[in-house]
């Protein structure tokens, strides 16, 4: 097999694809920080690129760390990757070394940590306990958190609503603000969908994977409750993340702008019926995964931009 060039290798490596996520997270977050901009406040260009380059540095640190513990585990070994689940494989095919994966992981998180810290300082003290809240899920998912059933919920917490809050946080707050007057109602409601999107995309990955998930130690929902009520769970958190998005303009607190937000239902509903009928089978289930990334970054992207709309 022809080595591929060391960009490329690393790109992989890190799955820069998926690294979106991240982007779109902060940009709702962003939109949410312009609708509230306190009076005498800026947003500088150089904060909103700072926020995006610490979340797509801790994002892909927590994949380096990932990867660096299923090789540790034996799971890369007894996992079947698809385009959309089981890891790059870089470390499998002898692209990368377990050394230079662990300096990567640590490296992104130590960047990222020292912009969370910047901000902790010059916004508000609550980024630094965003900031640490996400090192511990980065750091113990493998070894701690999916051993409790706890990866999901991290997950969704750490790279979904923690970042719209954190980002909104950063760009408005000030260090002596008072915790009552930080956060508008509407922002930690629009946060919640994101971060359900965000479990849901780690659950239903975790599908192909769980039994060498198991093999390696790890003890995820799928694993807990089996591939069917796993599924059940899934179709429960679309209807929970879709009805909030739906409730929220009806009870006022958002534009009705924000029904952009339901244009992925389609997709979503495929996605879901797919998971429904064929938990079992991973082959049929490969596109379930792919509509659900679709949707998540749809979702999200849609979501920015009904703020955006409103501004």
């Amino acid at each position: 097999m022809q080595q591929p060039n060391k960009l490329v290798i690393w790109l992989n490596q890190i799955r820069a694809n998926f690294l979106v996520l991240a982007v779109l997270l902060v940009l709702i977050g962003i939109a949410l920080s312009f609708k509230y901009l306190p009076a005498n406040h800026t947003i500088s260009w150089f904060d909103m690129a700072l926020i995006v380059f610490g979340t797509v540095l801790a994002h892909a640190s927590v994949n380096l760390f990932n990867e660096y513990s299923d090789h540790l585990t034996g799971i890369d070994k007894n996992t079947k990757r698809t385009p959309f689940s089981g890891g790059s494989g870089m470390m499998k095919s002898g692209f990368t070394k377990p050394a230079a994966v662990l300096a990567a992981a640590i490296s992104t998180l130590v960047i990222s940590g020292s912009i969370g810290i910047y901000y902790g300082i010059t916004a508000h003290w609550t980024v630094l306990l965003i900031m640490i809240i996400g090192a511990f899920s980065i750091v113990y998912y493998t070894p701690l958190l999916t051993k409790l059933m706890l990866g999901e919920l991290f997950s969704g917490l750490t790279l979904g609503t923690l970042v719209v809050i954190g980002t909104f946080i950063s760009l408005t707050a000030t260090p002596g603000q008072s915790l009552g007057t930080l956060l508008p109602f509407e922002v930690i409601m629009i946060s919640i969908p994101p971060g359900i999107l965000t479990a849901l995309l780690l659950l239903l990955n975790q599908f192909p994977d769980s039994e060498a998930d198991k093999n390696g130690g790890r003890k995820h929902l799928v694993i807990k409750l089996g591939s069917r009520n796993a599924a059940f769970v899934y179709a429960a958190g679309v209807v929970a993340t879709f009805f909030i998005i739906f409730l929220l303009p009806l009870e006022g607190i958002s534009s009705y702008w924000l029904y952009l937000a339901l244009l992925p239902l389609p997709i979503i509903y495929m996605a879901t019926f797919t998971t429904l009928k064929f938990y079992n089978n991973i082959e049929k289930l490969v596109p379930a995964l792919g509509a659900n990334i679709i949707t998540v970054l749809l979702t999200d992207a849609l979501l920015a931009l009904a703020i955006y709309i409103t501004l």
